[in-house]
């Protein structure tokens, strides 16, 4: 199943922004899932996960700036992003089957976050 992420775009140094990824509810309730992204020219890295049971991890960069977290209603994983760094800025994708903090799911198209200083 792909991923179908949304909520990126262009947004000022300090500014905030909520990506979110929805899938099946079957796949929902079971998998740990998490966000990574590809700032330009960089390799893809785990921004944060979140296990079936709602536990999360963090990424250094990000911790005490983003949040992780799981919608039982909607079937979505949410990352929301505060006091966003230029530094913050790559491609950002859902995995939905993430394993020890290692992707074993689909990439999907990602989105585009932007911060400007």
């Amino acid at each position: 199943v792909q991923p179908v992420e949304s909520g990126g775009g262009l947004v000022q140094a300090g500014g905030s922004l909520r990506l979110s990824c929805r899938t099946s509810r079957s796949i929902f309730m079971v998998n740990n899932m998490g966000w990574y992204r590809q700032p330009p020219g960089k390799q893809r890295e785990l921004v944060a996960s979140i296990t079936a049971g709602g536990t999360t991890n963090y990424a250094d960069s990000v911790k005490g700036r983003f949040t992780i977290s799981r919608d039982n209603a909607q079937n979505t994983v949410t990352l929301h992003m505060n006091s966003l760094r230029p530094e913050d800025t790559a491609v950002y994708y859902c995995n939905l089957d993430v394993f020890q903090g290692r992707p074993q799911g689909s990439w999907g198209q990602g989105t585009q976050v932007t911060v400007s200083s």
